[in-house]
């Protein structure tokens, strides 16, 4: 089998009522998906999704005529594309789809099938009142999520612990509650001041009186020593490391013992192959592996294939925030939404590869752009980028 093309196309869909973001002080107006189909010779098509793939255009030729199944290889290419232009990995999420079709097997079997479901936690993204969080959970508890995270932004931390308490009086333990600080990264407009060591300390020692299960990004991602510091300061788990883009990122983080849960993304750092050995290093230090999974449906599924294999960690991310992030929206250029089952649990698929269905007429309606580069065809047409 040779690969003998490969094809991005970029979707939009319209956001109306907008989603209020808590990371983004512009309310999103429209939801981007970029989708990555590799053909081969044999006619079977892997298919990816997560980032923009910007840079890639005009390195084609470097997988045009390889064995998809090459996967190291393919792997440490697009890992030199990412240092040097952008991150390029739904490229690898497809790979993995396309020899778990040629295999006729599930990816989550491919990567070592320890389970083939996880415990979902409903992550939120918006801020709103004490009292709309609080009905949003106990709608949680009904629909049979164990876990929920609630997002922290707002100009005084005081508000966003408000809204932990009003959650935790509503549901009692019938909820794990975990809480994003989102101080590790910034949007490229925001200039405004991240929390220090004693923010940090001071707010993790609060949730710690809430039963709070764990505290994410609360300090800048690239402070691993900081974060040591506040691990060993506080009980409360400490999570992070969603943007962090490097391997050798998380080798630091874990000689430093920087984190008690690591949340690298498949779609947007390593792609399942890099991301596999991340896990597999802090785990073996005892830490855990519990993705992010903020990209959309197929970048979820993807990350739930990795984690059920391998992960050691109760629960996997799953964006829920209805009506503003509904799953009809994350998922609107697939067939059919992701949700839990009664128990819930998010189940991988059993059919071959990541188990993507798309959704034809919602790509003939949403795409924007279109990008294909063949054997035979050597052509690109690239009109517009949108990030979400």
């Amino acid at each position: 089998m040779k690969i003998t093309g490969i094809e991005i196309k970029h979707y939009l869909l319209p956001l109306d009522p907008p989603f209020k973001a808590a990371w983004d002080p512009e309310p999103r107006k429209k939801f981007a998906s970029t989708v990555v189909y590799v053909h081969t010779d044999e006619g079977i098509t892997g298919v990816g999704s997560g980032d923009l793939m910007m840079g890639f255009e005009g390195h084609e030729h470097l997988f045009i005529g390889q064995d998809p199944f090459a996967i190291e290889r393919h792997s440490q290419v697009i890992q030199n594309i990412d240092f040097h232009y952008g991150r390029c990995w739904p490229l690898d999420l497809a790979l993995w789809d396309l020899m778990g079709k040629a295999t006729g097997q599930p990816v989550y079997k491919l990567l070592g099938g320890r389970s083939n479901k996880l415990l979902a936690y409903a992550s939120t993204g918006e801020m709103v009142t004490p009292d709309v969080r609080a009905e949003r959970a106990i709608s949680f508890v009904e629909q049979g999520f164990k876990a929920m995270k609630i997002r922290f932004h707002h100009k005084d931390v005081k508000d966003d612990i408000k809204v932990v308490e009003a959650v935790r009086k509503a549901v009692g333990d019938k909820l794990e509650i975990m809480v994003d600080a989102n101080q590790g990264w910034k949007m490229p407009w925001d200039v405004e001041r991240t929390w220090d060591l004693k923010m940090a300390y001071q707010v993790a020692k609060e949730l710690e009186q809430l039963n709070v299960f764990w505290l994410e990004e609360p300090l800048p991602s690239h402070q691993f020593e900081m974060m040591a510091k506040l691990r060993d300061m506080v009980g409360i788990r400490i999570a992070g490391g969603e943007m962090n883009r490097n391997w050798h990122d998380f080798r630091e983080m874990n000689k430093s013992n920087s984190l008690d849960v690591y949340q690298p993304d498949v779609a947007l750092s390593g792609g399942i192959t890099q991301t596999k050995k991340i896990a597999e290093l802090v785990q073996g230090s005892g830490g855990w592996f519990s993705p992010h999974t903020w990209t959309n449906g197929v970048g979820l599924l993807a990350n739930l294939h990795l984690a059920a294999a391998i992960s050691h960690c109760p629960y996997l991310e799953f964006p829920y925030d209805p009506p503003a992030w509904s799953n009809d929206r994350r998922d609107y250029i697939q067939k059919h939404s992701l949700m839990i089952d009664a128990e819930g649990y998010l189940v991988a698929p059993e059919k071959p590869g990541l188990g993507i269905e798309l959704d034809e007429e919602a790509l003939r309606k949403y795409e924007v752009n279109h990008f294909y580069v063949g054997e035979s065809n050597p052509i690109s047409i690239l009109k517009n980028v949108f990030a979400f």
